[in-house]
């Protein structure tokens, strides 16, 4: 396995925000019912659900289970506003895999009450991440094999070049809609395979030939004063 050169505790000091992108896959799309879009779906998830590789994704009372889906993560090298297509790639300071945790039950009723997502999405532990690979280790970013197990059966296995939206549109778009600073964090959806892991099971996910990450799944604990 490749040693990653940017650690992932810098992209927690520096980012000020997680874009995350929606059914960017048909058949991620297809598998929850949803059209597959015109154009990026996109929504925000706060730097505070990062979590770091080795570490307990938590999940809230009364669930039990969370959704998990394995990602790409972008890592935004320089500030990025109104970014051409044809030069962003520029703008990539490195590549990772992240985890976007999903309280299903929760999305679910957001999404037919016409709410945002943010409960289903933001929560703490809900971006397990791992250490930044820089450009030169990933020729091809839309040549990867993503892959995740639960408890070591393989749940998700799918290939960035089946993403609908390749990751210099994504760029350019969300560049200009907001500015995208160092440090930020594009999630580039998920295939499909998609599905829940409960209390007490463990999540096992990488990029094929380059980097993985492990994390177990707990009951979150409330804070006493």
């Amino acid at each position: 396995m490749a040693t990653p050169a940017l650690a992932a505790q810098q992209l927690f000091s520096i980012g000020t925000k997680i874009v995350a992108v929606g059914r960017n896959y048909v058949a991620h799309a297809k598998e929850l019912g949803n059209a597959v879009p015109k154009e990026p779906v996109l929504f925000l998830k706060p730097t505070s659900s990062y979590l770091e590789n080795g570490g307990t994704i938590e999940v809230p009372h009364p669930l039990e289970s969370l959704h998990h889906e394995v990602e790409l993560a972008v890592l935004i090298g320089k500030k990025a506003r109104d970014v051409p297509e044809a030069t962003a790639m520029d703008y990539v300071g490195g590549y990772g895999l992240a985890l976007d945790m999903t309280a299903r039950e929760i999305q679910s009723a957001a999404k037919s009450a016409g709410l945002p997502w943010t409960v289903a999405k933001g929560q703490d532990t809900f971006t397990p991440i791992s250490a930044f690979l820089p450009q030169s280790m990933v020729p091809d970013p839309h040549d990867l094999e993503l892959w995740l197990k639960v408890d070591g059966e393989i749940r998700q296995e799918g290939s960035t070049r089946d993403m609908i939206f390749k990751i210099p549109y994504l760029i350019s778009h969300i560049s200009s809609i907001m500015t995208l600073l160092e440090g930020d964090i594009i999630l580039t959806g998920t295939p499909k395979g998609v599905g829940p892991v409960n209390v007490g099971q463990k999540i096992e996910a990488g990029i094929r030939g380059l980097l993985d990450v492990h994390f177990d799944v707990g009951k979150r604990q409330r804070a006493t004063s």
